[in-house]
């Protein structure tokens, strides 16, 4: 098949670092280089942040990014996006006139609302993948949500109006079901987890004397690192390494660095947490082998691909009760399961854990196996490229577009949103 990938904002190409980059980015990448890899051609379609960069580059046999115009060619927070959306729909148009696809996977919510108008006067299937939802989102985040209020109304319409959605959790599913969208028309497929490159085998990171717990993770305060830092003062034989965020020579001058600093120094661990930075991916195996057990307590989660890389490389997990990780972790088998906001709740189970080491044994192995039998990406690959087949196997009703809807007239001046 000739497949179009649409992510917007996420470039495969991108360094998997800062606030606008991550999970996404290496989802899209890998599916797409998977997929070639069995004989696909696909061609990832994603914004022109560089003016110098090329229209076309080749990233890998088979795949290909192009770089559609859409807004400045520059840096852009995905908060700035939606006004250019329509821009970048019209490039789509260009492109799939001249090349057309059999198939459209849109990636986040941009995304479907900028493809599917196109897909859908070419006759061309779309599938969404939205990565996070704003509803989601805005429930946990409260006020400190910026998102624009038109973003549920659009996402809402992306999945009534997409051919398949492809969620990442079970719980994802429900809530599209929420919305009316028919249950033949929502599969779950997870995100992906390099087998070769995380596994329990292999160079470690350098350690020190005491039992070592790591955070990985975007560093953006819905991830719950503070949560952590408040359960260490009463685990005081570990030490947290915090790895994410900007690179290490920014450090200093990272708000949310400092947020967590400050958290630090007020419950006195300041002698026991070290900050990171930005990790390069090639040496990612090798500090999570290097640690005692990767804990992870977001207070919403999609998916949670740090927990699982964690578990393909047999290190015990304990994650937050939310989103994907009810279906990545299975409580008291491999891994263990606390709600969020509760630091004593989280400082008892690390505690317990870290004076366990048969139990962390157990949980290594069955993580492990857990993660090769329902997370390795040539098991992703393979659902995906059926969902594909499911949908260019029927003809899909052509959906009005978005902007044709009443309560859409202002969607190409969306308000500025906010990170995931």
């Amino acid at each position: 098949m000739r497949i179009a990938m649409v992510s917007e904002h996420a470039s495969p190409l991108a360094v998997i670092t800062g606030e606008d980059a991550g999970g996404q980015n290496v989802h899209v990448a890998e599916l797409a280089t998977g997929l070639a890899r069995i004989g696909h051609e696909v061609i990832v379609y994603t914004r022109r942040a560089q003016a110098t960069i090329p229209d076309r580059v080749p990233f890998g046999e088979g795949v290909w990014v192009e770089h559609l115009r859409a807004g400045p060619a520059g840096p852009l927070s995905k908060d700035r996006l939606p006004p250019h959306m329509p821009e970048f729909g019209r490039e789509l148009k260009k492109a799939w006139q001249r090349d057309r696809p059999d198939v459209v996977h849109a990636h986040f919510w941009m995304s479907g609302m900028a493809a599917i108008p196109v897909a859908a006067d070419l006759g061309v299937p779309v599938l969404q993948t939205f990565h996070a939802l704003g509803s989601t989102k805005r429930h946990f985040q409260g006020e400190a949500d910026t998102s624009p209020p038109e973003r549920d109304r659009v996402e809402r319409f992306v999945a009534r109006s997409s051919a398949l959605v492809v969620a990442t959790s079970q719980e994802e599913k429900e809530q599209l079901l929420t919305w009316g969208v028919r249950p033949e028309r929502v599969t779950v497929v997870p995100c992906g987890v390099d087998m070769d490159r995380f596994t329990p085998e292999g160079p470690q990171a350098p350690g020190g004397e005491r039992p070592r717990v790591l955070s990985l993770g975007r560093l953006v305060p819905r991830k719950g690192v503070d949560t952590i830092i408040r359960a260490m003062p009463d685990v005081p034989e570990a030490e947290l390494l915090i790895a994410g965020g900007p690179y290490p020579h920014e450090l200093e001058t990272d708000p949310e660095i400092s947020r967590l600093r400050t958290i630090a120094d007020e419950v006195g661990l300041t002698d026991r947490v070290r900050f990171l930075g930005c990790v390069d991916r090639a040496d990612v195996p090798a500090l999570i082998r290097s640690v005692d057990v990767a804990v992870n307590v977001p207070w919403y989660e999609p998916f949670g691909i740090s927990t699982v890389e964690s578990m393909a490389c047999g290190i015990p997990v304990i994650a937050s009760r939310v989103g994907g990780h009810k279906d990545t972790v299975v409580h008291g088998e491999t891994g263990l399961l606390v709600p969020s906001h509760q630091p004593g709740r989280l400082a008892q189970t690390l505690s317990w854990l870290l004076a366990e080491p048969a139990v962390r044994t157990l949980f290594s192995t069955a993580a492990r196996e857990r993660a090769e039998e329902l997370y390795s990406w040539t098991e992703v690959v393979r659902a995906t490229e059926e969902c594909y087949r499911s949908v260019t196997s029927v003809t899909v009703p052509t959906p009005r577009t978005f902007h044709d809807r009443p309560s859409a007239r202002a969607v190409g001046t969306v308000g500025r949103g906010s990170e995931e």
